[in-house]
């Protein structure tokens, strides 16, 4: 009888420490991503910075533009500085996987495909694909007549997926760096860049006479910050943080200093 209670007693106490280990370790595998980010002090933002004026660097190297300046809104907000980590844009979502920083900020267009993989802020700004040509060039009027043409876009873009089933094309040259695709529409090796249309009024603006936009406009889209899709906390931190900064005007403020007038006054 001793040997019986014994060894069932022995049972229930295995079976207690088993029980509390393995709650220690779901405890630990779901740490509170906000809470990690400012137990650290710092929030780690990649970004491609080689797109203007949404981020890019200047002609002292800093890294500058309107979503550097708003995370460095949201970091002031959630109480952590800010540390921009540069990534290239083709292997950017495999660096948040790996956690090479919390969050993107890097004109993320928000896609269904992307939402499977990935949490989303609400949209920041809306961007899409519109068409820049070279002033002067009135035999592009629209998509209708890409056919035979070689068209320009960043690689790894919405605008290449959108390219991709566009029939007739002769060549979509995909590029690292938006400058570089406006360099080349300049100097003639291209007819034409797929981009979002802050950034190549951005180019327009900056070399009045040089490009023109034409009035068809191949997609609109959502752009938001991009977090991994367990950090849900982070994510509602952001969101959160974002919302105080639209309505105490601060990013008013941030869309005319960048676009020349407040895109949120509607």
């Amino acid at each position: 009888m001793f040997k019986k209670i014994f060894s069932l007693v022995l049972v229930l106490c295995i079976s207690v420490l088993i029980f509390s280990g393995c709650t220690q370790n779901n405890s630990s595998s779901s740490e509170d991503s906000l809470d990690k980010v400012k137990k650290s002090g710092t929030l780690l933002v990649g970004m491609h910075d080689d797109y203007p004026p949404m981020e890019f660097r200047d002609e002292k190297d800093n890294t500058v533009g309107f979503e550097v300046d708003l995370a460095n809104e949201i970091g002031k907000k959630l109480g952590v500085k800010v540390k921009l980590v540069s990534n290239a844009w083709d292997g950017i979502f495999l660096a948040l996987n790996a956690k090479k920083f919390d969050v993107i900020m890097s004109t993320v267009s928000i896609t269904d495909e992307r939402k499977n993989t990935m949490l989303f802020s609400d949209p920041i700004v809306y961007g899409g694909n519109a068409v820049y040509v070279k002033e002067g060039n009135n035999e592009l009027k629209s998509e209708k007549d890409f056919p035979g043409k070689i068209i320009g876009c960043e690689a790894g873009s919405t605008g290449q997926n959108v390219l991709s089933k566009i029939s007739g094309i002769k060549d979509i040259k995909k590029y690292n760096s938006t400058p570089d695709a406006f360099l080349d529409l300049k100097s003639g090796r291209i007819s034409a860049v797929v981009t979002d249309p802050m950034v190549g009024d951005y180019y327009s603006q900056k070399e009045k006479g040089v490009y023109k936009k034409l009035k068809t406009t191949l997609t609109k889209e959502p752009i938001g910050a991009a977090f991994r899709k367990k950090d849900k906390s982070l994510r509602d931190g952001f969101q959160k943080a974002f919302n105080e900064l639209k309505k105490d005007g601060t990013l008013a403020k941030l869309s005319k200093k960048w676009f020349g007038y407040d895109i949120y006054s509607s």
